[in-house]
Parts: structure tokens; C-alpha cells; sequence
């Protein structure tokens, strides 16, 4: 109840984009405080529970609940987010030198409708900044992706230049990667998903990861594609078959969207990619695609609208390994993260799975 009749309060008074520094510093600070780290395991912390591990791409989740790219972009607070209880964490989108970012205000709240809309436009201090700060981080609790991006200025033509360029500064710290395609607020980013722009940033990004792998003593780390929801069923199908083609390890499903269907309130109008509530049954319905077209053995990281133990056990089913929340976490705070694991042991009991892992995809099989 702390967060909901204390810090959001005060946090919603604020601007957005406030509030999300704020967060983001007080949690960077709190992690060299000592004690603190310690009392937010035991306010926030997600018990150790067998039937919701997971392991994948070499790593092992305590538990299969992680935090979408854009909270913390740049490693500020990546102590402290095992210890409000994440099983894993996205940071990032880093591209290979810093940038401001699109104009202000570009972050806006839809309370009525649980949502945000952005376009921050990969705000961040660039890659080399974020390597010095993961290079810091010697006690890595949970595996942490690093989500990589071009800068504003690359042209597309050389994108795959800047992607090949923060896999070079940061593969030694991230324990997997992300390849960021799908932000709607990097002018013609969503181009990369489709055709040859696609299949050349892939091999790209495959050949320099098994560049850094070989200097890095031989074992290639992870890397996964995230989508966008936006796509009709027929760009959906070639971006996957051109994904599974590249051998990249995995799809995160699904980024924001620009879709403005159903909504209620007033900063509707901004434009930008909204997250929240009103992205859950499109970005499910492209987990359960993406699963039926790969016969499931592409692993899937299931993002978008989840504020229940209901919607990630929908997304598991639907062919989720793992899945990831954003603006849940603004919305309800991190009581929530003990929440849905709880929720998803009574579901897996309900169901009579004795692991998360046999849930994957169910509704496939039934």
C-alpha cells in the first residue's frame, strides 16, 4: 500500500518526465545506501518459488517476470531492480552516442485509460557511458538484456553500423541483447522490420556477436528482436520468417504502439507510442502468431499491458517464456511484482502444471 497512498500521489502531481529521473536517481541512490538494499528485498522481494524458474539463452530467471527497455536507460539503477523483486531487467535503448532525445514534454499519462504515450526519441548518454556504469556492477543478482538502437541522425543505410558499434562497447556486460527496431519515435526506425534493411542488420549484428564471442572467450551471448504491434498479419509473417532466418535467439513482442483505438482521455491526441493496458490483447495475439508460425522453438519475451496475474499467465499460454512490464509498475508500484508471481502459482496450480515452462504455448495444444 506504500506506493499507491504515498509515492504515486506525489509522483502524479509531477510532470511525467520528473517523476521518472526521480525514480530512477532515488533508486541509484538507494542501492549505495547500507541496509536500504536489504529492506526493499524484504518490502518487495519475490520469494524463490521452484515452479517459476526459467532458464533460457544460458541464463537462469528465478522467476519469469522482467522490466521493459525505456525505465532505465541508461544502467542508472540496475542494483536495485532485483531487489524490488524483477527476475530479470532490460536497459536501454542505448544508441552508440549520446542524444538528447525529441523535444519536451514528450511523456504523457492516461490514467483513465492505464496508459502512457511517448516519443522520447532514444534519450540516453550513449554506449560508452552505459559500459563504464555495468562495468561497475561486479554483484549481478538477475540477468540484465542491454536494448541497442541507431542514433537519430544514422540513415538506414548505415544503421546496422550503429547496432554493430554498442554491441562492440557492451558486450562484455550485458548478459543478453535487444535489437530495438520497433521505437515509433526515431524517424523511419520501423523500416528496419521489413526485407533487406532486415536480413542486413541481422547478419550484421550475428557476425559481430560471434566477433565479441571469440574475444570474449567462446560462448555467444544472446540476442533478440523486438517488435512493433502495428504490423498487418502479412509484414508480421515476413519480419518473422526474415528473424528466424538470421538465427537470432529470440523475439520481444511487443514494443508500443500507435494505435489510438478505445481510449479515453484528453492526451490521446499526443503523438507518440502508448503503452499500458490497451496494448494487451494486440501484443498477446502477436505472441500467439509468432509462436504458431515458429512451432514455438523461437523464444518469445512477452511485453505489453500487463497488470495481472491473469494477463502474463494469457501471454505464457500464448507462448511467452518470459514476459515484461513497464507501466504497470507506474500505475500499481512494485507490490505488484509479488503479486504476479503469486497469481501465476495459483494459475499454474489451477491448471496442473508443475512448472511455468509447461505452460508456455498451452494454448496450442489444447
Amino acid at each position: 500500500m506504500l506506493y499507491s497512498k504515498l509515492a504515486k500521489p506525489y509522483f502524479f502531481r509531477m510532470d511525467p518526465e520528473k517523476a521518472h529521473h526521480m525514480v530512477i536517481d532515488g533508486l541509484h541512490s538507494a542501492s549505495r545506501v547500507p541496509g536500504i538494499p536489504a529492506l526493499m528485498r524484504a518490502m518487495y522481494g519475490v520469494p524463490e518459488a521452484k515452479e517459476l524458474e526459467v532458464d533460457l539463452f544460458g541464463l537462469h530467471f528465478a522467476h519469469p517476470i522482467g522490466l521493459a527497455a525505456g525505465l532505465d536507460k541508461n544502467a542508472k539503477a540496475v542494483d536495485m531492480f532485483a531487489n524490488i523483486g524483477f527476475g530479470f531487467a532490460e536497459v536501454g535503448t542505448v544508441t552508440p552516442k549520446g542524444q538528447i532525445g525529441n523535444d519536451l514534454p514528450r511523456l504523457f499519462r492516461l490514467p483513465s485509460d492505464e496508459a502512457l504515450i511517448n516519443r522520447m526519441g532514444f534519450n540516453n548518454e550513449g554506449a560508452a557511458a552505459m559500459a563504464a556504469r555495468l562495468a561497475q556492477d561486479t554483484n549481478r543478482r538477475i540477468p540484465i538484456a542491454v536494448n541497442i538502437g541507431k542514433n537519430k541522425t544514422t540513415p538506414n543505410e548505415l544503421a546496422h553500423e550503429d547496432y554493430r558499434a554498442c554491441l562492440q562497447a557492451l558486450y562484455t556486460y550485458g548478459d543478453f541483447f535487444v535489437v530495438n527496431i520497433s521505437s515509433p519515435n526515431t524517424p523511419d526506425l520501423r523500416a528496419l522490420q521489413h526485407g533487406d534493411e532486415l536480413r542486413l542488420l541481422l547478419s550484421t549484428v550475428m557476425e559481430e556477436m560471434a566477433v565479441q564471442a571469440k574475444k570474449n572467450g567462446g560462448t555467444r551471448k544472446a540476442v533478440l528482436v523486438k517488435i512493433a504491434p502495428d504490423m498487418t498479419d502479412e509484414q508480421l509473417g515476413y519480419t518473422v520468417d526474415t528473424i528466424k532466418a538470421s538465427g537470432v535467439n529470440g523475439i520481444i513482442a511487443t514494443n508500443t504502439t500507435i494505435s489510438r483505438d478505445g481510449l479515453q482521455h484528453a492526451n490521446a491526441k499526443e503523438t507518440g507510442g502508448l503503452s499500458g493496458k490497451p496494448l494487451k490483447d494486440r501484443s498477446t495475439e502477436v505472441i500467439r502468431e509468432v509462436y504458431r508460425q515458429t512451432g514455438g522453438k523461437l523464444p518469445i519475451i512477452g511485453s505489453g499491458g500487463i497488470f495481472t496475474a491473469a494477463d502474463a499467465y494469457d501471454k505464457i499460454r500464448a507462448g511467452a517464456s518470459l514476459v515484461e512490464i513497464y507501466t504497470a509498475l507506474i500505475y500499481r508500484g512494485p507490490e505488484l511484482l509479488r503479486e504476479l508471481a503469486d497469481g501465476l502459482k495459483d494459475a499454474l496450480r489451477r491448471d496442473g502444471f508443475k512448472s511455468i515452462i509447461e505452460a508456455v504455448g498451452a494454448d496450442h495444444r489444447s
